[in-house]
């Protein structure tokens, strides 16, 4: 067992706790409070003050599959060869020996949700992953959490141009994605159909595109909506709605000016990468009000670094700054925790601090959002300790 104690215990889920104590036992939350019991062998992390908080939560990156400083050979995250690949797994492309991961963790990110990129219409899947391990099978969260597809200015890029292949226009880009949920709804219907009556009816034909869609027909996993501009983001709920399937808006760029409009949608929003350059057109109207204005409006938001776009290690900066821009800083940290967790469909893991929960705990000197000379002292996943300063 371990036992933190002398720290601001900050459970995300409940109020904070000055002078608290956190108990895990192998890598489970046993107990959270003023004072716990625990065993006179426990070892023992005095907190020193500090914040005690659960590990971070990136709600969209593409870490492990876009690795650091190897170019060609670590970049697995776009299967650039058709517009449509949904049969694509994220899991696949992962290398846990990345070291963009270790990085996360020595920050306090120790989830992530990661998968393929925004070159094709229909990428594949996202996975939710811890950030150590050597295999990324005793890694995982959750697999799949969603299906990656993209609006906008990537696909068109991508494809269109001297290529002349679709997409080469948004409507491009629309039919496709309509044409592969109206195939999946009729593959699910007759794979269904046959289930119910194998003598009657006949078993469709295997096609690994249209069965990797099947869990978003079925409402298992939603759409994972690469989108920035305000009409693409209107264009992926439009089709979502046509189709009832479930859908995540993910960067979300302009949402601040449809703020009204998305309030009325019920779909959360994961916002960014915000920090940087405005690098392509479609980007023009980023800024950090966007958390704000979305909160403000009751839209539930997660924030997200893109990684690598923004390394992973600076999401607690990205809070930091939405802070700056008006956000509550009680709502930044829910924005890099347990809001990206309840997305990730994985909140009842990790994202909080509470027992039963996955002991993901960090130890902080300063405060990671507020602070930018803070320090981590200890990173825990699952128990173990990965990370001490």
């Amino acid at each position: 067992m371990i036992l933190i104690k002398n720290g601001l215990i900050k459970p995300i889920s409940g109020p904070d706790i000055p002078g608290g104590q956190v108990l895990l036992d192998g890598g489970k939350i046993v107990a959270v409070g003023k004072t716990v019991d625990a065993p006179a062998d426990a070892q023992v992390i005095d907190a020193q003050g500090g914040i005690v908080a659960p590990g971070f939560v990136e709600g969209h990156c593409h870490i492990g599959l876009d690795e650091e400083a190897i170019g060609f050979e670590g970049a697995d995250y776009n299967e650039s060869t058709d517009p449509v690949t949904p049969h694509m797994r994220g899991i696949d492309g992962l290398n846990p020996m990345d070291e963009a991961l270790f990085d996360a963790c020595s920050h306090g990110v120790t989830t992530a949700v990661t998968g393929p990129g925004s070159a094709n219409v229909v990428g594949g899947t996202f996975l939710a992953v811890k950030l150590w391990g050597k295999r990324v099978d005793n890694m995982v969260v959750k697999d799949p959490v969603a299906m990656k597809i993209a609006f906008g200015e990537n696909p068109k890029r991508c494809y269109g141009g001297n290529n002349k292949k679709a997409p080469i226009t948004r409507m491009g880009t629309a039919a496709l994605l309509r044409e592969v949920l109206q195939k999946s709804k009729e593959y699910m219907e007759e794979l269904d159909a046959w289930e119910k009556d194998p003598e009657g009816c006949k078993k469709p034909k295997f096609d690994a595109k249209l069965h990797a869609m099947l869990p978003v027909m079925r409402g298992e996993i939603p759409l994972k909506s690469h989108a920035h501009r305000a009409d693409d983001i209107f264009t992926s709920l439009r089709i979502a709605k046509e189709f009832g399937v479930g859908i995540t808006l993910d960067h979300c760029t302009e949402g601040h000016l449809i703020a009204d409009e998305l309030s009325k949608e019920g779909r959360p929003c994961l916002v960014g990468p915000t920090f940087g350059s405005k690098s392509k057109f479609e980007l023009k109207n980023k800024c950090w009000d966007t958390p704000r204005v979305l909160a403000e409006n009751g839209v539930k938001i997660a924030i997200i670094t893109d990684a690598p776009v923004i390394p992973l290690k600076y999401l607690p900066l990205c809070a930091g700054l939405a802070i700056k821009a008006g956000l509550p800083e009680e709502e930044a940290w829910k924005a890099v925790t347990l809001h990206p967790a309840e997305i990730a469909g994985i909140g009842d893991r990790v994202g909080s601090l509470a027992p039963g929960k996955d002991a993901d705990v960090v130890v902080y000197k300063g405060n990671p959002l507020t602070d930018v000379q803070y320090e981590t002292l200890v990173t825990i996943i699952d128990g173990k300790i990965v990370y001490q300063a």
